[in-house]
C-alpha cells in the first residue's frame, strides 16, 4: 500500500505546529501536478520534503531524480540535465541521454536551484514552458514529461535583486512554493528527532538504545542548531557511538573529539620537578599533531560562526569565507556541521 499521507513517510518526525505546517501543504502539493519551489535552511529537510510530494503523487511509480546544482561545474550542468550528441566535445565518443531523460514521467529534483549559472537557467527556462530540450550538440527538439520541484536557499531573493538569477525561471517555478522551517523554530521538535536519532542508529550498529540526562534535554531545545535537523542527526549519531555511559549526554559531541593532553584533562601535575619535567615531555604532542589539532579546533570554530552568520545557506557561507563551495561543503561535512 503506497502511503497516503507525508507522516506515513519515514523520516518525517515532529509536532510542532511550524513542521506540521509544512507537512499539510506537502500532502497539498503532491496532489496537483505543477513544479514546486521549496525554500530553507541547509539541513531542514528539503529534499525529503521533495521526496514525499513525489511519493504521495501519481508520479510515484515513475523515477525520483536528484540534481545538486552547486555540485556541477558550470561548464557540465547542461550536460547533465540534457545529455549530450557523439562529436559535441572532444571526449563525447557516443551519445548520453541526461536527466531529464532518466526522469521521464516521473519527478526531477533540483537542489540548490540558486546556483544554477545563467545559461542553464535560459535552458531549463525554455523546458518549463513547453516540456522541450534540446541534448548538447543536438539540432533535435525532445519532450519529455517530468514534474520539477527545486530547493533554494534564503539567498535566491538576493540574487533575484541584483539580477543574477531570472525573474522569469522564478516564476515559472515558483508555482507552488513550499517553505521548510528551522529546526530552532520548531519548539519540542529537537528532542522527538533526537530520540528518533537514537532509535535508528542503534539499529543500525546494533547497540543498545540509551535515555538523554537532563542536561541534555535542556540543551537540545536551547541550542540555536545552524546545521538544522543534519547536524542533529550527526551529533547524536557520534554521541551513541563513542560514549559508554548508561545516560547520553549530547554537548561534548557537538564538535569532532581530540585527543589532548594529559594535563589538559585535568591530572595532577608531579610534586618533583624531575617528575614535572618528565611528565611535561611525555605529555608534550609532537609538532604536526599539535598543529593539526589547533587547526581542527580553528576549523570548527569558525565553521559554525560562520554558518550561523549565513543563516545556513552553504553558498552564501562559502562566498563570504572565499572559498569554492565543495571544498566548504566537504569541510561542514567532515565536522558534522
Amino acid at each position: 500500500m503506497p502511503p497516503k499521507t507525508a507522516s506515513e513517510l519515514p523520516n518525517f518526525v515532529g509536532k510542532s505546529e511550524p513542521f506540521l505546517r509544512a507537512l499539510a501543504m506537502v500532502e497539498r502539493m503532491a496532489r496537483f501536478d505543477a513544479p514546486v519551489l521549496i525554500q530553507g535552511e541547509t539541513g531542514t529537510g528539503k529534499e525529503l520534503a521533495a521526496r514525499a510530494i513525489h511519493y504521495l503523487s501519481s508520479r510515484r511509480q515513475a523515477p525520483f531524480v536528484a540534481l545538486n546544482c552547486g555540485a556541477v561545474p558550470d561548464t557540465l550542468i547542461e550536460t547533465e540535465l540534457f545529455g549530450y550528441e557523439r562529436g559535441a566535445f572532444t571526449d563525447a565518443r557516443q551519445a548520453t541521454s541526461g536527466l531529464v531523460a532518466a526522469a521521464d514521467g516521473g519527478t526531477l529534483f533540483l537542489d540548490e536551484l540558486d546556483s544554477l549559472p545563467q545559461r542553464a537557467q535560459v535552458s531549463l527556462l525554455r523546458f518549463l514552458q513547453d516540456k522541450t530540450y534540446r541534448s548538447v550538440g543536438g539540432r533535435q527538439d525532445r519532450i519529455s514529461n517530468v514534474r520539477i520541484i527545486a530547493a533554494a536557499s534564503p539567498r535566491l531573493h538576493r540574487l533575484l535583486d541584483d539580477g543574477s538569477f531570472r525573474d522569469d525561471l522564478a516564476f515559472r517555478i515558483n508555482v507552488l512554493l513550499l517553505e521548510m522551517p528551522p529546526l530552532r523554530d520548531r519548539i519540542g521538535d529537537p528532542q522527538l528527532l533526537a530520540e528518533h536519532f537514537v532509535r535508528r542508529h542503534a539499529r543500525h550498529y546494533d547497540v543498545a538504545e540509551r535515555p538523554f540526562s537532563e542536561s541534555s534535554r535542556r540543551w537540545l531545545a536551547d541550542y540555536r542548531w545552524p546545521g538544522n535537523v543534519r547536524e542533529l542527526d550527526n551529533v547524536v549519531q557520534r554521541a551513541l557511538l563513542l560514549s559508554d555511559a548508561a545516560v547520553l549526554d549530547l554537548q561534548p559531541f557537538a564538535g569532532i573529539m581530540f585527543s589532548r593532553p594529559a594535563t589538559a584533562l585535568g591530572s595532577a601535575a608531579p610534586s618533583s620537578p624531575l617528575l614535572r619535567a618528565e611528565a611535561q615531555d611525555a605529555s608534550l604532542p609532537r609538532y604536526n599533531d599539535a598543529r593539526a589539532h589547533a587547526l581542527s579546533n580553528f576549523e570548527q570554530d569558525y565553521l559554525r560562526q560562520l554558518m550561523t552568520a549565513a543563516a545556513g545557506n552553504v553558498t552564501r557561507a562559502a562566498s563570504m569565507a572565499g572559498k569554492e563551495r565543495r571544498a566548504l561543503g566537504r569541510m561542514l561535512k567532515k565536522y558534522g556541521i
